[in-house]
């Protein structure tokens, strides 16, 4: 249950507390960056993440703000179930010029990491040389071969991939894949987002 002014927002066993950590976590922020960010002192912080407290509305409203999430997403009120099936049929797809891309995870409010498909045709790119980074800073990438040959081209280097090989790099590097076999290639990406480099 949630309640307004000074109330308390309800928690099971601290998931809102977990919650908190785990996101903290996954954007690389200490306590005192959070406490920057949210206006929350970073002692009141740490009583919430281990669940000795529960914030109010309005703390809880601070926190995520300084989450970069809405007050529903940080409480999961906009997600109706902890299981979510995607369907084959039901995948977002988008094509451009012998590239396409089949989305693998829905678009669930707070999410920090995607999976996706990629298939390129012979001589196909998913980027140029020039293009500016699509990930966020922090955000970290790895993509494994399903089918044929793949280079990724990142930081001014080349790397050659064959069926079965993964890599995994920093995505807000300028980088592409390309495909310069003479058969189509298939392989699937996940991109986990605000890990930062230490």
């Amino acid at each position: 249950m949630i309640a307004y002014g000074r109330v308390s927002v309800a928690t099971d066993n601290g998931a809102v507390g977990a919650r908190v950590r785990a996101l903290r976590d996954a954007m690389g922020l200490s306590l005192r960056d959070l406490s920057e960010r949210s206006g929350v002192s970073a002692p009141m912080l740490s009583q919430v993440e281990r669940g000795e407290t529960s914030p109010t509305l309005a703390v809880a409203g601070r926190i995520a703000t300084g989450l970069d999430l809405s007050l529903s997403q940080l409480l999961r009120l906009d997600e109706e179930a902890h299981v979510v099936v995607t369907r084959r049929a039901e995948r977002r797809t988008r094509r451009s010029r012998g590239h396409s891309t089949e989305e693998l995870t829905p678009p669930l409010p707070g999410q920090r990491a995607d999976v996706s498909m990629h298939s390129l045709e012979p001589g196909a790119t998913t980027g140029g040389p020039d293009d500016p980074p699509m990930h966020e800073p922090g955000s970290r990438e790895t993509a494994v071969v399903l089918e044929g040959a793949l280079t990724l081209e990142i930081d001014g280097a080349r790397h050659e991939l064959g069926e079965g090989d993964s890599v995994t790099f920093d995505a807000d590097l300028p980088h592409h894949f390309e495909n310069g076999g003479d058969a189509p290639t298939r392989f699937v990406a996940v991109v986990a987002a605000g890990l930062r480099r230490s």
